[in-house]
């Protein structure tokens, strides 16, 4: 009788490890995808997966589907190691029934992230998928509903990672929205609620999947996606890089990564990074690789919302979250895009304890009557609300421009962020010397009989009355002007006297963000 056993689940074993067999296998390699096996191997580290539930089978027979009893059910579920550090991972196997959710794997996955949440662990999803088991009617939406409670009770508890390696349609796009970060892979994964063929129907469109939902369209127009990788090895190995600067849960720290880049270091080319000229564009990504340890940025969303740059960097072997204008693409202005794009990245560093650095270069809220229609007060408050509601250390270096509202919302003094700096190019005021002159002096301009030299005197003495940061720090909203080659040294002595920091907030159930 024993012996029956061991052999009857050494073949179930080995049924479940062959998925839809070798053919289906094959099609994945033809169009360029890996087997789900195949991706949880490379994501984790060598010989550390544990799965689970292997042997569960799903409970459908209309249709024939009790023909077709594969165990494991076409979802691999288990926990691993990556660097060293236990993560929970649900892989979906497109050869099983298309990689379809049933109630059998929905529960699964539930099992799973109900674990993760006991232990405080990240949960990892490679997602490829057709969808619902359309044979199971109500009781597979049901496990989407379930999957989406979990994901919400999960958020900001412990990290969550989709990677869409495959179709992603219907309701299963809701849970990796739902998650922190989301990768993408190039030709091979889509995302969409409703298909090509319905949206045809319906409005007449004639859209292709990749114009509607590939991973450029998510990862440049749309926001959704976090990362682009050029193929399946490549999403792996990004996600496996992220994983080194976030903590297991939200009582965690980050492991400290030894670094032999000086605390102290000086770098005088930042003394001429920033032109003089307040119009005059550069990129501030070469100002942040200069003063972090060892040039190492780990940008997120790099290819939406450009005219604001967020990602993970580290300053004396600690993790910290880099926020900040990009003059290089328009202006650096805020717009509905970049302010939602940083108020998220706020919102998660700030709920994983990661301090924020914020690198200001602002000339204001982009103008027209698309930003105004779309929204772009309600928005703006978002990335307004993040920084003022965030707890962790916050500093502000002031490269250049600090105008009107923006300068508010940039993690300025007055949002309780702990230490701002500014360079001696900061300009901080009300709105640009030229738009300053054009309304305080419009009738004296008028009125000159040389209005283009008397137009250029004001401006040059607004410059040196209002706009400049000494003025902010004589008020104390700015806590210093600093050489720009002194930046790296002065951050991190200012995270390193922040490390016990301790903010409160009021007691409430939640806030009341402007969504």
């Amino acid at each position: 009788m024993a012996s029956n056993r061991l052999d009857e689940l050494r073949r179930r074993h080995a049924r479940a490890e062959q998925g839809g067999g070798p053919e289906r296998k094959d099609r994945q390699h033809r169009e360029g995808k890996l087997s789900a096996r195949e991706r949880i191997d490379l994501l984790l580290d060598e010989g550390a997966f544990e799965e689970l539930d292997k042997l569960v089978r799903h409970r459908c027979y209309n249709f024939g589907a009790q023909h077709t009893m594969v165990d494991g059910d076409g979802f691999i579920t288990g926990h691993g190691l990556v660097h060293g550090r236990q993560v929970f991972v649900f892989a979906q196997d497109f050869t099983v029934f298309g990689g379809s959710l049933s109630e059998a794997n929905a529960q699964k996955i539930v099992k799973l992230m109900d674990l993760a949440l006991k232990t405080g662990a990240p949960v990892i999803g490679l997602n490829d998928s057709g969808g619902a088991r359309i044979q199971e009617g109500v009781v597979s939406l049901a496990g989407y509903a379930d999957i989406f409670l979990r994901n919400t009770l999960s958020s900001g508890v412990v990290p969550q990672i989709s990677a869409i390696m495959g179709p992603c349609a219907g309701g299963a796009v809701y849970s990796p929205a739902l998650t922190d970060f989301v990768f993408m892979v190039d030709r091979t994964s889509h995302m969409f609620v409703t298909g090509p063929d319905v949206i045809k129907t319906v409005t007449h469109e004639d859209v292709t999947k990749e114009t509607l939902g590939g991973a450029s369209t998510h990862n440049v127009t749309s926001g959704v996606a976090h990362f682009l990788a050029a193929n399946d090895e490549d999403c792996l190995r990004r996600i496996r890089e992220l994983m080194t600067f976030l903590p297991q849960n939200n009582l965690d720290g980050v492991p400290r990564v030894p670094t032999s880049d000086p605390e102290t270091r000086a770098d005088p080319a930042l003394d001429t990074l920033i032109p003089l000229e307040s119009n005059k564009p550069y990129d501030i990504k070469d100002v942040i690789c200069r003063v972090i340890d060892d040039g190492n940025f780990f940008e997120v969303s790099e290819q939406f919302a450009a005219n604001i740059v967020i990602g993970f960097a580290r300053m004396a072997g600690e993790t910290i979250g880099v926020v900040a204008n990009q003059p290089a693409h328009l202006a650096g202005c805020l717009d509905i895009d970049s302010s939602i794009k940083g108020a998220r990245f706020v919102r998660f560093c700030d709920a994983f304890q990661i301090p924020i650095l914020t690198f200001e270069d602002v000339p204001g809220f982009l103008p027209g009557t698309a930003q105004e229609f779309g929204g772009v007060i309600r928005h703006g408050a978002k990335l307004l609300y993040a920084y003022a509601e965030a707890t962790v250390p916050k500093i502000t270096v002031i490269t250049r421009k600090a105008y009107g509202g923006a300068y508010c919302v940039m993690g300025s003094k007055h949002l309780r962020t702990d230490v701002n700096f500014a360079y001696p190019t900061a300009e901080i005021a009300v709105m640009g010397p030229e738009g300053a002159v054009n309304i305080l002096y419009r009738r004296e301009l008028q009125a000159s009989s040389s209005p283009d030299q008397d137009r250029q005197a004001k401006i040059d003495e607004y410059r040196d009355r209002f706009a400049n940061p000494f003025v902010a720090a004589e008020r104390g909203y700015v806590d210093d002007v600093i050489e720009p080659r002194e930046t790296r040294a002065k951050v991190i002595r200012a995270l390193r006297m922040l490390a016990g920091k301790g903010d409160t907030m009021p007691r409430k159930k939640h806030g009341n963000i402007p969504l």
